[in-house]
């Protein structure tokens, strides 16, 4: 079994309503750069892993099929969609370690993509709502930011108004957003906008906020994988020290909902096989698919004990300056979150930070970073411990 494998080429499309491409034309756009990224060619490649949500975005099913589409000399390569809610692209880049650790292949290529902006707003709802368990929460008005909202309720209501974290978690993200040329919303709003409601800013659901909830985007982003660095990359490889996955149970009614209980257990187990602490991070891509979500995986990362995730961002502990930086390149709250492709677009933010080549995002003296990507309200919890090999 193969351990230890590296991310050695990555390509990034921008985020946003890219009403001119649709999915083959996504596919295209980060596919051959990623593969010429690393040093290689098509025929370099035993295996294509594509992350791609879809559950209605678009007509075009059966998007494993896309890679010969996209890139003809891909057309015998065994390919394969996974599909794990909003930790689809996890779930790919899983299936390809799967496969490299097997020794089956060597050298893949795995490229998360989402259109989503092809349908009315109602619609969009109605199919992140699918993430959830429909039979209790398939009709939560608010769709998806309905369900957070719940959350951020009962935790408001168990440990007092959290408004302000949430604005300085929002505020945060997008001021780090302004210095990611892929971003979908590359403005920094600050905490007094966000804070504040207004007609911009109006409440979605419970006490989120417009400026709490992650973006509605289109995007792909691709990673090869190999089972050594490769000479002719033009990056530097990055390596894994550790990954982990850890589900939870689906409906929210079983469990406490303030608590990222499966999430906290990734973390656990991701750092002790990394032989890692906290302490031990230049920085964190993490799941702020809503600002709420942030606050919780502050406390299930172990930044604070239960209820008190707060004081981490009133602390300016993970702000770019501070001492473990979250979301460096403006998170989903800024960047966006096309569903297929975010956990892949984390691991290239994380692979460009580690590799020195973050331009103006870059966090000082990098050499090891986590990603943490999440389905659902943390039921597939998906953490990855990188570092730098160079």
């Amino acid at each position: 079994m193969t351990a230890n494998p590296y991310i050695v080429g990555w390509a990034h499309s921008p985020f946003g309503k890219l009403d001119a491409l649709d999915t083959e034309a996504l596919f295209a756009q980060v596919a051959l750069p990623a593969i010429e990224s690393a040093g290689l060619t098509p025929e370099d490649i035993d295996g294509v892993f594509v992350g791609h949500y879809n559950a209605g975005f678009v007509r075009q099913d059966f998007s494993g099929a896309l890679a010969a589409v996209a890139i003809p000399a891909l057309r015998h390569v065994p390919a394969a969609r996974l599909e794990n809610a909003c930790a689809t692209g996890s779930a790919a880049i899983w299936a390809a370690l799967d496969a490299i650790g097997a020794g089956r292949m060597k050298r893949v290529l795995v490229v998360g993509l989402e259109k989503m902006n092809g349908v009315p707003g109602a619609q969009i709802g109605e199919i992140l709502l699918k993430c959830s368990y429909v039979k209790e929460e398939g009709d939560t008005p608010g769709g998806f930011a309905g369900v957070f909202g719940k959350i951020a309720s009962e935790y408001f209501a168990r440990f007092g108004d959290q408004s302000d974290a949430l604005a300085q978690i929002a505020a945060k993200n997008h001021a780090n957003g302004v210095r990611n040329p892929w971003a979908h919303l590359r403005r920094d709003f600050g905490f007094d906008f966000c804070r504040t409601p207004s007609e911009k800013n109006p409440f979605v659901a419970g006490p989120l906020k417009r400026s709490d909830c992650s973006l509605v985007s289109d995007g792909a982003a691709a990673l090869v994988i190999a089972t050594e660095p490769l000479p002719g990359a033009a990056a530097p490889a990055v390596r894994w020290r550790s990954r982990t996955q850890v589900n939870d149970v689906l409906p929210l009614s079983r469990r406490d909902p303030t608590r990222f209980e499966g999430a906290a257990l990734a973390w656990q187990r991701g750092l002790a096989a990394a032989g890692s602490t906290l302490a031990d991070l230049h920085f964190v891509e993490t799941h702020d698919c809503f600002t709420v979500a942030e606050l919780l995986e502050y406390e299930a990362m172990g930044l604070a004990p239960h209820g008190q995730g707060a004081r981490v961002i009133a602390e300016g502990v993970t702000r770019a300056d501070g001492r473990l930086p979250v979301n460096p390149s403006g998170g989903l709250k800024s960047r966006g979150h096309p569903i297929g492709a975010t956990g892949v677009s984390q691991h290239v933010m994380a692979a460009m930070q580690l590799s020195g080549s973050a331009g103006e995002m870059q966090v000082a003296g990098a050499g090891r970073g986590a990603v943490f990507n999440m389905g659902g309200a943390a039921v597939a919890n998906y953490l990855s411990i990188l570092e730098s090999v160079a």
